[in-house]
């Protein structure tokens, strides 16, 4: 049997939270499933899992056995992410987590003037809000701890696969990751298939997220 006693894995789950000011704000359809079954599988390979979720994520059903810390924003799922590599050793670290490509800028009243305030946003009138793209988290890790093993997942809006696993290989290179996952945004409604692809282009099918977690952590488990 596969095992990863003795080792530490972290796994971000879930969608990030952008705010507005502090009772609004924009986040995404993820809703932590994967991250919940890496997490459980992990756990019963006997990792220590160090357990990464956004506000509205599910939970792993073995929870108080694991060490769970939760995040907002990307800014501060990076932040977090960052303190934990640099204060201990992680050996794999599994980017799950659904980051916003947007956070806000700046936000304006319909007369153009700034809105500085903090609290409530007034609900007379609807904001003018500026965005700025978001900082790439998955591109930092390495920097961050270049002995940790590093998975990614690539999300794109198509039923192309050849497209889609052209466009993870290219995440993977950018970013130095060891694997990355890919899926179609159908994955958000239900299971369909997942493709685990390594740095020397080989490309495993699988159907499902609870099968994709399996599949993928027994090939880590042969790395560490």
């Amino acid at each position: 049997m596969k095992t990863l006693e003795g080792k530490k894995v972290l796994i971000t789950s879930g969608g990030t939270l952008e705010k507005w000011d502090r009772v609004r704000g924009h986040t995404n359809l993820s809703k932590g499933t994967m991250g919940c079954f890496l997490a459980e599988t992990a756990f019963s390979m006997g990792a220590e899992v160090v357990y990464l979720h956004g506000y509205f994520a599910k939970l792993p059903k073995h929870k108080e056995s694991m060490r769970l810390v939760g995040f907002e924003g990307i800014e501060d799922l990076g932040n977090k992410i960052k303190h934990i590599l640099q204060s201990e050793n992680i050996d794999i670290v599994i980017m799950a987590a659904a980051g916003s490509d947007w956070v806000v800028d700046k936000v304006y009243d319909q007369n153009g003037n700034l809105i500085t305030e903090n609290g409530k946003m007034s609900s007379d009138e609807p904001p003018i809000i500026h965005f700025k793209k978001a900082p790439k988290i998955l591109g930092k890790i390495k920097g961050w701890d270049p002995k940790t093993l590093l998975v990614g997942f690539k999300l794109e809006a198509t039923e192309d696969v050849d497209y889609l696993i052209q466009r993870a290989k290219l995440r993977m290179k950018e970013s130095n990751a060891d694997f990355m996952v890919a899926n179609s945004s159908q994955s958000l409604y239900g299971d369909v298939q997942h493709y685990i692809i390594s740095q020397t282009g080989d490309v495993i099918e699988v159907q499902g997220k609870e099968q994709t977690a399996r599949t993928l952590l027994e090939i880590l488990c042969e790395k560490v």
